[in-house]
């Protein structure tokens, strides 16, 4: 199984730009990568922060450029996010019973679960007890089933050691972790967003991972406290390859545009003689 993740779009309305930058022409750029290379895939998952301030106009942004993309779709929300206007403009994305953006998909490789971490009024991540009820049910499942497990979220629920992300990441962690870790050699991977920035790790024995965002991204610095810098290094979306053993991510810089050359330009020979050990 081939999937696709990018993460933290923050649509503005069309003809606005963000932090001097225009999101719009960054993800256009990304759909048409994917549309060329990867439209085998199957699924395209945006783990949250679709948009910035969550107004219609940003969500119908992001659906106009959003409708060119081959494979299939899924969308999660993030702390910028407003889940009534998101639900207006996307009401083909699966929602729980209680409202939540939250799904399964049942594939071959296992059970996709995408979890929603939103709450109005802050930009930390939350997920109560009723959506915890809802994901211990899902697990269950999968343990009847005997299917693996993909997790898909936006707040990490674990601190990534730069201090300022680390305050408005998943609260209330430990009844997160209550709640999973009892599957966690089910889990085979779970991947999210929020930080900008290209991780990955092991929580709970369960491997993670995140990537760059694609608008803009936050400086590595893990002396900072109380605020982190942006930046504007290159977006990247990640192709996810599964097999039966494995979760294999390549992360794409899918706008760079260095020179390509041949490695075979210098002979075998060459290599051996400048690169001899003294």
């Amino acid at each position: 199984m081939k999937l696709i993740h990018l993460t933290d779009t923050h649509f503005v309305p069309r003809g606005e730009t963000l932090y001097g930058g225009d999101p719009r022409i960054v993800l256009e750029a990304a759909v048409a990568d994917i549309n060329k290379h990867h439209r085998d895939a199957d699924l395209v998952c945006i783990t949250g922060d679709l948009t910035h301030w969550g107004e219609p106009e940003a969500f119908e942004s992001l659906a106009e450029v959003l409708s060119p993309l081959k494979p299939p779709l899924q969308l999660l929300l993030g702390n910028h996010d407003d889940r009534a206007v998101f639900s207006e403009h996307f009401p083909d994305q699966a929602r729980d019973e209680n409202g939540f953006v939250q799904s399964v998909r049942k594939t071959a490789q296992g059970h996709l679960i995408f979890l929603d971490t939103n709450l109005e009024g802050t930009h930390a991540g939350w997920y109560c007890d009723t959506r915890r009820a809802w994901l211990k049910a899902q697990l269950a499942t999968a343990e009847e089933q005997d299917a693996p497990v993909l997790l898909f979220m936006h707040h990490p629920p674990f601190p990534i050691g730069l201090a300022p992300l680390d305050r408005i990441s998943l609260q209330e962690p430990e009844a997160f972790a209550a709640t999973v870790e009892p599957y966690a050699g089910r889990i085979r991977h779970l991947f999210f967003g929020h930080i900008h920035r290209p991780l990955s790790g092991n929580w709970k024995g369960m491997s993670v991972s995140s990537l760059r965002a694609m608008n803009h991204q936050c400086w590595f610095d893990l002396e900072a406290e109380s605020a982190i810098a942006g930046s504007f290094e290159p977006p990247a979306y990640a192709v996810v390859l599964i097999g039966d053993d494995s979760v294999v991510i390549h992360t794409h810089d899918f706008l760079d545009k260095s020179r390509k050359f041949s490695l075979r330009e210098s002979p075998v020979e060459d290599w051996a003689v400048r690169y001899a050990h003294p």
